[in-house]
Order: structure tokens, then C-alpha cells, then sequence
């Protein structure tokens, strides 16, 4: 154990371990920052207020870019049932495992079994089929913003991977293929704004193999992010669901000649995992870094002052809050904290500016402006602070964002044969490999690695080699890696 830990366990501040003991490291950051609490139900989450506010952040950026393309909102029940769940067997398969059910009310045994939402596709196409008549009904893009919940058997991990968690929902309706498709490149790419200029996240386009595809869909792609300890986790996805729904919930309508066709439909999803996948990539030994376009608070002001100089401080920030209330900002004036107590504070939640101020700077009408991500202080001057603090802010974005960038290339090799597959995933790289396309080298890859997987199908590469495992031409350039 390293003399910090010591120190700081004595304390009882701060973050206890080292990041390179990530689990450890990433369950104490989340907490002691205040972004969600544990629950008295395994694996499901408690939002405490500066958690949910970077949660509110993402959904209202993410749903005026929706609103734009003409998507609407909605709301459907929490509860479904059975009989519709079995209207597409796949789909039910997928999800079984994985379903919450009610089966009694009060006293009462219901007469038929109700799921707790896994998804809606269901409930809601069973709609669909009531309210789509003509071809002048489409198209119908409706999306959900609510909770679902997956019954997840496997270790629950906070905000990665948990039996509840809140999300978008979105089901759209086609009267053609080629409208169906071309809305895969709005969904995610709006998606891929969100993780990259808001987030600083970098990611890569995933085609699913049909094992790890959507229970029910034609296909499924992903944009999928690595984390500091070399595992994958899924961001948001875009299912293009063809005709299956459509034919199992009898969803047709008129086309402009007169004749009944099925209709085409797509699904698609970001949730509460990104907040996760965020916050694991940017933080550090000393506690969260939160970008600052999500993060809840943009920056705090902590003044600094003897009993005599309290008055004249305190004034003089009250003005500061009052010339920044553009930004997310914070007056941090708790009277039973010292400066270092907050500084400490501050920095483990992640807050991207500390602006300092005592007598001495205002003295010579200046702060001290603090960098949550480099650790580097400067002075400015107060009457330029609103147009410094901008590009600070924009600054630390684009540090973020490039060091995401670097994490993922650093960690990323390639491998031609098993035992380098095996080794690389060993040393926490995600492998860039090629495969046949057979459901039986897929399971082996997974067997012979202890657990990695094909995480999709890269459909910018074109496959030039052998198979890795069984050494027959191959098909696809993959990408292959531990996950949660």
C-alpha cells in the first residue's frame, strides 16, 4: 500500500486507492463525488442531485437535437404484458433472462403476468398497428425518455452496468427501406455529438455479429468506448429492425397505390452508462474530471480570508457570481471549511475551474484560476475574466477529448494469431483482428481468452487475411475485447 493511501485512509479523505486499481478507484470516486448512491436493492441506483443534473444535461442536448429532425416524445406504460412479449418470439428469447415480472397485486394473482419494461418495442408497436393506416401516417418517429429494467444475474457495476437504469427509447416508422437506413447516419451521429463535444469522449462504429445483436433486430451498431483498464463498454446504439416487428404486430399500411405493404422500423438507445463511461475515462488519482460542458457546476468560487477580511471578500465574490452567471457557477462561502478543505472537495468532484480570490487580488483586481485537468494555476484580471473563463473551459475540452483520443490508439494493437490475441487481451489492449464469420470461432475466441468477445464487425476495413482462430479466409476485420 503506498504512503498516500496510508495518509489519506488515516484521514479518511479523498480517494483511497490508485486509478490503476480502477474498480476500487471508480466505486469510491462516484460516491464520494455525490454522483449516485447504492440502493437496498442490488444494482439499482439512488441519483443524488449532481449526478442527475449531468444526466438532465445530456438528455436536453440530446432530445433539441431530435426535435430538429422532426422526432417526437412520448410516454408508454411500465408494465407489459406477457401475451405481448410473445408476439416475437426472438425478441422474448433475448430478453427472458433478463425480465422483472409481476405476477400478484395485493392478495390478487394477476390473470396474466406483467413484465417490468426491458424495452418497449412490444407496447408499443402493439399501437402502432392500431394508428398507422396510410402512408400519409408516415413517417411516425416517436421517442421515451424513462426507466427500464433489465434483471442482470452477472456482478451489478454502478452507472456501467445495473439491473435499472434511464435512458431514450427511440421506435421509428418507415414507408421504405432506404428512409429506414438513412436514418442510422442522423441517430449517430447525433449520438456521436453528444460523447465527443460534450463528453470528450472518443469512440468507434461497431457492427454487431449476429450473437451480440439486439434480441430482434436486422442489425445493430454501436459506438463503443474503452476504459482505462482495457475493457469496452457498449455507448449508444441504432438497431435497424427491417420488418420483424412489422410482420409479428401486423403493422401495414395503404402505400400511394392503394396497396397494403408492412412497414420498416428502426430502435434506438443512449443511457445512463455514458455518464460511467466518462467519468472512468477522464478522472484521476485525486477523484473525478468532468468536461465542462456536462459538468453540473463550470466553476467554483472559494474565497480566502482572515475574520477582518471576511466582509470585503465575500462582497467582492458575491459580485464575481453575479459577473459569471452565465456559466454553471458556484460561491462556495461554507464558513466551517477551510480553503484546502474545499480545494480537496472540489477538485475529487471534478469541477473543471477553481477560481481563488483573497485581499491580495483584489488588491490588484485579480483571481486565481485553478484547472481541475492540468492542475495549473494562473491570475487574471477580473474585468476579463468572462471571456478567459470561456476559453479555459473550451480548452479543458479539448485537452479531454485528446487524451480520450490517445487512451484509445495507445490501447488499441493488432494481432494475427491467437497467442498474440491472448497476450495483448492479458496486457488490457483492445485487439483489431480478423475472423471467418462462424458462430463456432466466435465462442472459441471467447473460451481461449477468458472471457474476451468479438465486440463487432469494423465495416470501414476490408478483411485481407486468415482467421484468427481457425486460420480460414476471413470475412471481417473485428474488434475483439474484455467487456462489461
Amino acid at each position: 500500500m503506498s504512503k498516500k493511501k496510508v495518509k489519506n485512509k488515516k484521514k479518511n479523505l479523498g480517494i483511497e486507492s490508485e486509478k490503476d486499481e480502477f474498480s476500487e478507484w471508480y466505486s469510491q470516486a462516484i460516491i464520494k463525488a455525490h454522483i449516485v448512491d447504492y440502493s437496498p436493492i442490488s444494482g439499482c441506483m439512488i441519483f443524488k442531485p449532481f449526478g442527475y443534473k449531468i444526466w438532465e444535461i445530456i438528455k436536453e442536448e440530446t432530445d433539441k437535437r431530435f426535435k430538429k429532425i422532426g422526432i417526437k416524445n412520448v410516454y408508454f406504460p411500465l408494465f407489459i404484458p406477457e401475451s405481448l412479449l410473445k408476439k416475437e418470439a426472438t425478441h422474448l428469447k433475448g430478453f427472458s433472462p433478463e425480465v422483472a415480472w409481476v405476477t400478484q397485486a395485493g392478495k390478487t394473482k394477476l390473470a396474466e403476468r406483467l413484465a417490468i419494461r426491458p424495452t418497449s418495442e412490444t407496447l408499443m408497436y402493439n399501437s402502432y398497428s392500431k394508428w398507422i393506416r396510410s402512408w400519409r401516417d408516415l413517417p411516425l418517429k416517436y421517442n421515451q425518455w424513462n426507466n427500464v429494467v433489465r434483471w442482470e444475474f452477472r456482478h451489478p457495476i454502478p452507472l456501467l452496468r445495473t439491473r435499472e437504469f434511464l435512458w431514450n427509447e427511440g421506435h421509428t416508422v418507415f414507408a421504405t427501406k432506404q428512409e429506414a437506413l438513412k436514418e442510422e447516419k442522423q441517430i449517430l451521429g447525433i449520438y456521436n455529438i453528444i460523447l465527443r463535444d460534450y463528453m470528450a469522449i472518443a469512440g468507434f462504429i461497431s457492427k454487431k455479429t449476429e450473437s451480440e445483436k439486439f434480441a430482434g433486430a436486422e442489425f445493430t451498431k454501436a459506438i463503443e468506448c474503452m476504459l482505462p483498464n482495457g475493457r469496452v463498454v457498449q455507448g449508444p446504439d441504432f438497431h435497424y429492425d427491417g420488418q420483424i416487428f412489422a410482420r409479428a404486430f401486423n403493422i401495414q399500411f395503404l402505400n400511394k397505390q392503394g396497396k397494403k405493404e408492412y412497414v420498416w422500423q428502426n430502435t434506438w438507445a443512449i443511457t445512463t452508462r455514458v455518464i460511467g463511461i466518462m467519468l472512468a475515462i477522464h478522472g484521476d488519482n485525486k477523484g473525478l474530471i468532468i468536461p465542462p460542458k456536462v459538468a453540473p457546476i463550470q466553476a467554483v468560487i472559494v474565497p480566502i480570508f482572515k475574520t477582518k477580511e471576511k466582509e470585503k471578500v465575500l462582497k467582492k465574490t458575491k459580485e464575481l457570481e453575479k459577473k459569471l452567471n452565465k456559466f454553471r457557477i458556484l460561491l462556495d462561502n461554507r464558513e466551517d471549511y477551510t480553503p484546502g478543505y474545499k480545494f480537496h472537495d472540489w477538485e475529487m468532484k471534478g469541477v473543471p475551474i477553481r477560481i481563488e480570490i483573497g485581499p491580495k487580488d483584489i488588491a490588484k483586481n485579480q483571481v486565481v484560476i485553478a484547472r481541475r485537468d492540468t492542475g495549473k494555476k494562473e491570475s487574471i484580471k477580473i474585468k476579463n475574466i468572462d471571456e478567459e473563463i470561456n476559453k479555459i473551459l473550451d480548452d479543458i475540452h479539448k485537452n479531454l477529448l485528446k487524451k480520450s483520443e490517445n487512451m484509445l490508439k495507445k490501447g488499441t494493437i493488432t494481432a494475427k494469431n491467437m497467442l498474440a490475441l491472448i497476450k495483448a487481451i492479458k496486457n488490457k489492449k483492445l485487439v483489431i483482428s480478423e475472423w471467418c464469420g462462424d458462430k463456432e470461432c466466435e465462442d472459441w475466441i471467447k473460451t481461449k481468452t477468458a472471457g474476451a468477445k468479438i465486440i463487432g464487425i469494423n465495416e470501414q476495413a476490408i478483411a485481407k487475411g486468415k482467421c484468427i482462430y481457425c486460420g480460414k479466409k476471413a470475412q471481417y476485420t473485428v474488434w475483439i475485447a474484455k467487456t462489461y
